[in-house]
């Protein structure tokens, strides 16, 4: 940003009227540092397998909330680039971001994003609600369509708790938004994370219940995507799950975590296909 460094003052475009939003503020007078500018000529292709691209995130509604989860692995081609992504991020204090694809611009789409609420929160004096907060990110989303074409797509779940509910947002490289009932995943895992939700979900879950569900969901796509890690016993590293309460964002300190993991591992020690569905 400009910086007036003779008088110690910011630049005019500080000054000038515009809307509320931080990213358009970037894309009007410094449009060269949003991450959705393109690396790359025009007609040109990121070859597959040259970046790392992490998968696999969920989200489910629970009792008091919404409860949203990723797994750490990062892959480039068939080599493992990460284990230990983090790919859940905290928002603002009641909203929370998942991303699926393209790491390096997920991360900086991710950083980008919490601040757009926080201008947005400092410039109009309030927060945004849900249902805008996830119409910015799909904005955010359109503008990194020509990168997405390029083999660089980045795809984010929403989740977030307003009104008393815990609520989701899924979308597509394009900026769609849907939002969605009960639970939703993205990745490549994702079919088989869906997959086992559709069997264990239901409405009134308690937090260690809803947590337990997530990993064995994550542990199912683990278990069919070869781009999906399931937890790491002997390296101690396990999926990041958080919630968002009435209380705001919370994310399961470690040793929860773990004790959950290891529960769920027991589990499928004695069920390697998973628990069956309640009827």
């Amino acid at each position: 940003m400009a910086y007036d460094t003779s008088e110690g003052r910011l630049g005019e475009e500080f000054f000038t009227p515009g809307s509320a939003s931080f990213t358009e503020f970037l894309a009007a007078h410094r449009p060269g540092q949003l991450p959705t500018r393109s690396p790359l000529p025009d007609g040109v292709r990121a070859a597959p397998g040259t970046a790392p691209h992490g998968t696999t995130v969920l989200a489910l509604t629970y009792r008091d909330g919404v409860l949203i989860a990723g797994d750490r692995r990062a892959t480039m081609g068939n080599l493992i680039a990460q284990r230990d992504l983090e790919k859940v991020h905290p928002a603002d204090d009641h909203t929370a971001v998942a991303f699926a694809g393209t790491v390096g611009l997920a991360l900086d789409m991710a950083k980008l994003y919490q601040v757009e609420l926080t201008h947005f929160e400092k410039i109009e004096g309030a927060p945004m609600s849900l249902s805008a907060k996830a119409t910015r990110l799909s904005a955010m989303l359109r503008q990194n369509l020509g990168q997405a074409m390029q083999g660089l797509a980045v795809v984010p779940l929403l989740a977030g708790y307003e009104a008393g509910r815990g609520r989701i947002f899924g979308f597509d490289v394009a900026g769609g938004t849907y939002e969605k009932t009960g639970f939703h995943a993205e990745g490549s895992g994702s079919p088989y994370a869906r997959g086992a939700l559709k069997k264990l979900y239901r409405p009134g879950l308690s937090r260690r219940e809803a947590a337990l569900a997530a990993l064995q969901a994550l542990w199912d796509a683990a278990d069919d995507d070869s781009a999906t890690g399931g937890p790491d016993i002997g390296r101690r590293i396990f999926p990041i799950v958080s919630v968002i309460t009435e209380d705001g964002f919370e994310r399961l300190p470690e040793p929860e975590t773990e004790e959950l993991s290891r529960t769920m591992v027991e589990q499928r020690n004695v069920r390697p296909d998973g628990p069956n569905a309640t009827v």
